[in-house]
């Protein structure tokens, strides 16, 4: 069975250090980066399965490489910061990361955060009999989306919620729910990341104006996707 390609992109020695250690020990194989510059040419060359990025670097920050990887980098990326705001999630969530976590980073809950990362990306069966979208087409193992023939370009995160919606089409699925599903842990996320990724997923299938007609708000209840 082959390892978990992580690639880390951090600059202090020791963080870095520790990181791939527990990493390793914890049966992943790694390849740390200190330079920013050298950032997007290791995405390219070691294509990991995920990438731990923090966001302060010399050569290039870890915004702009986030920026400038999703342009043909569709694995989950996971964001080192040592700001915990409304703000700096938000503004995470709308460079294509798929979650952060702050420093002083805990070994235990950075391993739990890759492994709900990397359980996203399995691809999802659907239910034999289950309902679907009529303009919607999931290739599961590609996990490439069309949208009225269209191929869109998601980042993990929009995908998982889509794929949820899509499991429970014509159902409301509450915000706890999407919680869940994206974080695959327990964890106190705040709405706006939730209502980030509806608002990423309707712009993308050109759903962003009132009244909503393929992913709606239903009140007090969450989201859903209409029948199509």
């Amino acid at each position: 069975m082959e390892k978990t390609k992580v690639l880390i992109v951090e600059d202090d020695a020791e963080i870095s250090r520790l990181m791939a250690m527990y990493l390793e020990i914890e049966g992943f194989d790694t390849r740390v980066i200190d330079d920013g510059l050298a950032a997007i040419a290791a995405i390219e060359n070691y294509l990991p399965d995920l990438i731990i990025l923090d966001l302060m670097l010399p050569g290039l920050s870890g915004v702009e490489i986030c920026k400038q990887a999703r342009a043909f980098y569709q694995g989950p990326i996971l964001v080192l910061t040592a700001c915990n705001d409304d703000v700096s999630e938000v503004s995470l969530l709308k460079l294509g990361a798929d979650d952060f976590l702050t420093k002083p980073l805990k070994p235990h809950v950075l391993v739990a955060r890759i492994e709900a990362l990397m359980r996203r990306i399995k691809p999802q069966q659907s239910m034999p009999g289950k309902k679907k979208h009529s303009r919607l087409d999931i290739d599961a193992e590609s996990q490439k989306v069309s949208f009225d023939g269209n191929e869109l370009s998601l980042t993990g995160a929009e995908y998982e919620m889509l794929i949820v919606l899509e499991n429970n089409i014509g159902i409301p699925v509450s915000r706890d729910d999407c919680c869940q599903a994206l974080r695959g842990i327990e964890h106190d996320f705040n709405d706006r990341s939730i209502d980030m990724r509806i608002s990423g997923l309707r712009k993308k299938i050109q759903d962003d104006q009132m009244p909503y007609k393929i992913i709606t708000t239903v009140r007090n209840k969450g989201y859903m996707l209409l029948n199509g």
